[in-house]
């Protein structure tokens, strides 16, 4: 028996109910465990495939049983008006962390099945997924993620084939309710991200301020306050953004998206994840927790960033 093909898939699974890699990678050793164990029960009535993601599901829910959600700051209340107001800072343990693209991209050269596995963790949706109890988040993500027919996720779950339409009804109602970005292609991703690295590290907030769109929203983790609108978030902008060469950043990819590893005065500071769409960038989600900034894209000192500051 060979689990191995099975495990990237596994793991963006496990990280769309879960919402931190980490937490996914430890629910995908346990997926592994269980199936070793039970593999001589295994009648093969379903596919392979379809009893491993039958175990991880069931293992998730039961991770979910000993801890609340992990929603983004936007999921929490409106954004604030006040951009000079101190931030309302919450445990790093609440909130969602990216996930490497390296992770979850599959080893296929087919662009098709990259451009979907990205699309699937994208952080709009995770982010939306937090918001629903965990059983409609399996629903939605076995039925509208991974296209599972109705009879299978219902003996995934445990239940009929009637409670999975009504579940899914019910998680698709409260996901309607978010908005959609209609995103750009790769090269101008790229770009983008290029131009944002560029005037952060050179500190120019006038660039910055001409790749936003006029709809722009920025989160600040582990901050529960957060931003929306281009005036207001470049006058928060302008509190952080300091003098030319304080910031260091590295491109890398977060989620399916663009991102920048960062540093602030040589120290790791976290990753900014950009979701990109026509007019500019309409979300910066900035996960301010240290340890991201060498896992996404090694130490500085080791990598030639992109972007560099202006002599």
């Amino acid at each position: 028996m060979d689990f191995e093909p099975y495990r990237r898939e596994l793991l963006a699974h496990c990280y769309r109910m879960l919402g931190n890699p980490d937490e996914a990678e430890d629910v995908v050793q346990e997926t592994y465990l269980r199936a070793f164990r039970a593999y001589d029960r295994f009648e093969g009535r379903a596919s392979l495939r379809t009893w491993l993601y039958r175990i991880a599901t069931n293992a998730c829910l039961t991770a979910l049983e000993e801890r609340g959600r992990l929603p983004l700051p936007s999921g929490l209340g409106p954004p604030s008006t006040d951009p000079d107001a101190p931030p309302v800072l919450a445990d790093a343990d609440a909130w969602p962390r990216p996930i490497p693209d390296a992770l979850i991209t599959p080893e296929s050269a087919d662009p098709a099945a990259i451009a979907l596995a990205r699309d699937g963790v994208r952080l709009a949706l995770i982010a939306g997924l937090q918001l629903l109890p965990p059983r409609q988040r399996a629903v939605l993500i076995l039925r509208e993620v991974l296209a599972f027919p109705a009879t299978e996720v219902a003996e995934m779950l445990g239940t009929s084939v009637a409670a999975v339409k009504s579940t899914l009804q019910r998680a698709r109602a409260t996901l309607r309710e978010a908005p959609v970005v209609e995103e750009l292609a790769e090269p101008e991703q790229r770009e983008l991200l290029e131009r944002y690295m560029t005037a952060f590290m050179n500190s120019d907030l006038t660039a910055l301020e001409g790749i936003l769109r006029e709809d722009a929203v920025i989160e600040p983790l582990p901050s529960r306050t957060w931003f929306a609108g281009k005036r207001t978030c470049v006058a928060f902008l302008r509190h952080v953004m300091g003098e030319p060469g304080e910031w260091r950043m590295t491109p890398a990819r977060a989620n399916g998206r663009p991102a920048a590893a960062v540093w602030y005065r040589g120290e790791p500071f976290g990753v900014a994840v950009l979701t990109t769409g026509r007019g500019g960038i309409a979300r910066i989600t900035v996960f301010g927790f240290p340890d991201l900034a060498e896992r996404f894209a090694g130490a500085p000192a080791n990598r030639t960033p992109h972007a560099r500051v202006s002599a």
